[in-house]
């Protein structure tokens, strides 16, 4: 694609190079639109391909083209036929002693995606945007019908006019200021993460995971705290909890080894046991302790933030 199809015989359309230009800007479009960071960069690749095909010269700025072929091509993958509701509300906490359950289907669940995929590098608008990839944020924009998303993203996130945005869906400006209001009423509240994460921190948080000290790392959460294992729609909320099925556990996490990466603007590890790669450990902080663990039990994840599928050195860390 480096190359103009008007090299090829065809009409002069846009550069690869143009393409990519907006690439991160789209994916975290597309990631906030579809809550899967696959399914992001799969829609951005089409994208891709349609504007390569049909943009024409004279026809008017790249971007908002882009914008307009990218929410079409969102909205055809949520109107799918296989297309579920990604999970929001599991149902009350379980206790301790309660069995994990039958895992759900993967594309039931938002899942997390690498930082340098969706943010921006311009620290000016660095700190909106990852409020807008958190997690939390992202599973509640899945509760709102798909036009009411595509106008709050585009409105409140990206901060398009409403005019720009009625161009974009082909509806009127009344039509867009009523989306906006029902979507921002139907949006449920998150409660924010810090902006900045203290690494003494994260620090401890990894020496007693890695160590298995069960105090020690209850000793980070805050009391009313969140532990969840996606594809499980088993979750606990509360310190006394967390700490009660950890004990009862066994210490299965005994000797694994954690490395840093970055998801949803939040601080992430790869988790190794056996020194193969097990999972994806996604933490929430909020006043400086830790607010939410969520583990994603998919080891394939690991790759997709570019970290190494094994692990060849020691399996526990000393400090």
């Amino acid at each position: 694609m480096g190359a103009r199809a008007a090299d090829r015989g065809g009409p002069d359309l846009v550069e690869a190079t143009e393409l990519e230009h907006h690439r991160v800007e789209l994916t975290g479009y597309c990631y906030r639109m579809l809550g899967s960071g696959f399914e992001a960069e799969d829609a951005v690749q089409e994208t891709f391909v349609r504007a390569w095909r049909t943009y024409q010269a004279g026809r008017g700025p790249l971007r908002p083209w882009l914008f307009r072929l990218a929410t079409s091509v969102c909205l055809d993958m949520l109107r799918g036929p296989q297309r579920r509701a990604r999970a929001m509300d599991l149902g009350p906490a379980a206790r301790p002693g309660d069995p994990l359950g039958e895992p759900l289907p993967g594309d039931a669940w938002v899942w997390p995606v690498p930082d340098d995929r969706v943010l921006p590098a311009d620290p000016a608008e660095l700190a909106v945007a990852r409020e807008s990839v958190r997690l939390a944020f992202v599973a509640a924009l899945q509760r709102l019908p798909a036009r009411q998303r595509a106008v709050l993203i585009l409105r409140d996130v990206l901060k398009w006019q409403a005019a720009e945005v009625a161009g974009l869906l082909e509806m009127s400006v009344a039509s867009v200021n009523s989306a906006l209001q029902r979507a921002r009423a139907r949006l449920p509240a998150v409660t924010p993460e810090d902006a900045e994460v203290d690494e003494r921190l994260l620090d401890r948080y990894v020496s007693a995971f890695e160590r298995y000290d069960v105090d020690a790392l209850v000793s980070l959460l805050r009391e009313d705290a969140t532990m969840s294992m996606p594809p499980f729609a088993w979750w606990l909320r509360g310190r006394e909890a967390i700490r009660a099925v950890l004990v009862a556990a066994a210490a299965p996490c005994d000797g694994t080894r954690l490395l840093p990466a970055r998801a949803n603007g939040a601080p992430a590890f790869a988790q190794y046991r056996d020194g193969k790669a097990f999972a994806l450990v996604v933490l929430e902080i909020g006043g400086g302790v830790v607010t939410g663990m969520t583990t994603f039990l998919d080891p394939g994840l690991v790759s997709s933030f570019g970290l190494p599928m094994s692990f060849g050195g020691a399996l526990r860390t000393d400090r």
